[in-house]
């Protein structure tokens, strides 16, 4: 009787469950520090329902980003312990840019975009996650 060698398995793509970011502007803490690095994690079905009995979501649904952002927000510069008045003292593009990246990882399971120059129409990716400024590389 012929023996095989055993097929090895195929290695598993390992899950990518956090994604360092680097805000627009920067969050600005009660002691004048700037925070703009970060690292966000993939939200799970929890981070999605819990929000949901919150009592200032009840009373304003639009405060639903806030508390879902401050829970999958692991670290902003510093700062371990991203709470809801952190979130809420974050300036607007960053409120935005997070929203984005929230949306990128959760829905599409990646941080890249697809975007064009406006001088010449140029298609090119660019990773949100990415911390660059437009026009690096």
């Amino acid at each position: 009787m012929r023996r095989t060698a055993p097929v090895p398995a195929e290695t598993p793509e390992r899950l990518r469950t956090e994604f360092a970011f680097e805000l627009p502007r920067g969050y600005v803490d009660p002691a004048g520090t700037l925070h703009k690095s970060g690292v966000m994690r993939l939200a799970t079905a929890r981070d999605e329902l819990v929000p949901l009995r919150d009592d200032r979501v009840r009373e304003n649904p639009a405060y639903l980003t806030v508390v879902l952002l401050a829970r999958v927000i692991t670290e902003l510069g510093d700062i371990t312990d991203v709470h809801a008045g952190v979130v809420e003292d974050l300036f607007a593009a960053d409120l935005a840019f997070l929203q984005e990246l929230y949306r990128r990882i959760n829905s599409e399971g990646h941080t890249r975009a697809g975007v064009a120059c406006p001088s010449c129409g140029h298609a090119f990716t660019v990773d949100m996650a990415g911390g660059g400024r437009p026009g690096e590389s």
